[in-house]
């Protein structure tokens, strides 16, 4: 699988992430169900330029604004941005993918395919720039579900009116500008090279001329993906991409959230607010991918409270029970949980019913009272669940203040086997102000923080 990766130009935004949560979410799942992946991640580090939504726009690459802006050289501000971007995914708990190619490092394949469409006729040089051809590409749209023609009037105002170009659509591979601060040499001329290229040479370099699996998220599907296709099946006359999954957006107010909008939150700035990484990656995985998802700081603390559940269950609920049997009425209910999960995932990635699977789970479990031994097949599905949703933490080390809590939760038990109710209550309200909830139960009386 390849998934198109950031652009290191600015500290991605929490929306950027819900495209490689999705890529991770799909190889979670894979390898869930015993799949072998190889996962391919790259970096943007040259060459997009400032319109996402248009095939070949005007404008300065937006790395080099960057740096212009900074007046910071423009290698330095994309390892800078791409370390930030290495340390978001490991506070998300993203799993490492298996490479992540810069552009920079891979201009020779890039120079390679772009004479190789030159030679079969898909594209052109013109004034020291080389052009692919839309019109030599017959399937050109066919992703986005658009016609050359409707592309054509939709583009009207927005693709920049180059004389050289033979079709207003005709997109770049490689790129002459003297003002440009990283160039290279190449047959075609110093110069750099189009965003496009850039993905179809890495991900032919690392997984071949036909991939499985190529994710993006919304914006990547026209004009990127569609110019990958095309780039990609005229080199090697074969299908590029078996599967194309696209996220949906996160939006503010019905827009997405995007750096040209203004409304911006990084995986810090919600960490300052007491969202960690774990409680940002359920907020965006609860959702189904395709779906577009409302942000609100509201939503977030709702995503926030489900994962402390999910932990009070696994660390405390199902922490010290009784011995006793393993009845087949809770194998049983954990075998249909098991079910339903993995029936929700196989069904294009439904995470929202397999996080009701979840939820129904643990209201049956602690209903049915479990065993020592039934509790530790609970916590097999929870751990296997969680290889999915990866937002469980570490078991709690025990401190002074749980040896206190216990002692007054037994203080508690103590006085309601003597019927003294009073003191029963008021120890429970010190407790509750303490923000530990009681959890009354035939084994006697368990607790846990809210």
């Amino acid at each position: 699988m390849y998934n198109c990766g950031p652009t290191v130009y600015k500290r991605p935004h929490v929306g950027n992430f819900r495209a490689f949560l999705t890529a991770d979410l799909l190889r979670r799942t894979f390898e869930l169900l015993d799949y072998r992946v190889t996962q391919i991640m790259n970096i943007t580090d040259v060459g997009h330029l400032t319109e996402d939504d248009v095939a070949d726009a005007g404008g300065d690459d937006k790395l080099q604004r960057e740096a212009a802006r900074r007046s910071l050289d423009p290698w330095q501000i994309a390892r800078e941005v791409e370390a930030e971007f290495r340390d978001d995914l490991r506070a998300l708990r993203v799993l490492d993918a298996h490479a992540y190619p810069r552009a920079t490092e891979h201009v020779p394949e890039m120079i390679e395919m772009i004479e190789a469409l030159i030679e079969k006729g898909h594209a052109y040089r013109a004034d020291g720039n080389v052009y692919f051809d839309v019109r030599s590409f017959e399937r050109y749209g066919a992703l986005s579900g658009n016609t050359l023609a409707q592309l054509e009037a939709g583009a009207s105002g927005r693709v920049e009116a180059r004389e050289e170009k033979r079709h207003p659509l005709d997109f770049a591979l490689w790129k002459h500008d003297p003002k440009h601060l990283m160039q290279w040499d190449s047959p075609f001329g110093r110069g750099f090279p189009g965003w496009h290229i850039e993905c179809s040479a890495m991900a032919r370099k690392y997984l071949g001329d036909r991939l499985d699996v190529h994710t993006g998220g919304p914006d990547n599907k026209f004009p990127h993906h569609e110019c990958e296709i095309a780039q990609s099946e005229s080199v090697t006359g074969e299908p590029f991409v078996r599967y194309w999954v696209h996220c949906g957006r996160l939006e503010i107010g019905g827009r997405k959230m995007s750096k040209s909008e203004g409304v911006l939150y990084t995986i810090p700035d919600l960490a300052e607010q007491g969202f960690p990484g774990p409680d940002v990656r359920l907020f965006l995985l609860r959702h189904h991918y395709r779906a577009p998802v409302p942000f609100d700081l509201e939503l977030l603390e709702e995503a926030a409270r489900t994962r402390a559940k999910l932990n009070n269950f696994v660390h405390y609920e199902m922490a010290e029970r009784p011995q006793g049997p393993v009845r087949a009425e809770f194998s049983a209910c954990v075998e249909r949980a098991r079910k339903a999960f993995r029936d929700a995932l196989e069904d294009d990635l439904n995470t929202s019913v397999a996080l009701a699977a979840i939820h129904e789970f643990m209201t049956a479990a602690n209903r049915l009272a479990p065993s020592q031994q039934e509790a530790t097949a609970a916590l097999t599905f929870m751990r296997e669940a969680d290889r999915i949703f990866a937002v469980l933490d570490e078991a709690p080390e025990r401190s002074e203040a749980d040896a206190e809590i216990d002692a007054l939760v037994a203080e508690r038990d103590e006085a309601r086997r003597a019927r003294d109710f009073a003191r029963a209550d008021a120890l429970r309200d010190t407790l509750a102000e303490r923000g530990i909830e009681l959890l009354d139960g035939q084994e006697g009386t368990r607790w846990r923080r809210r």
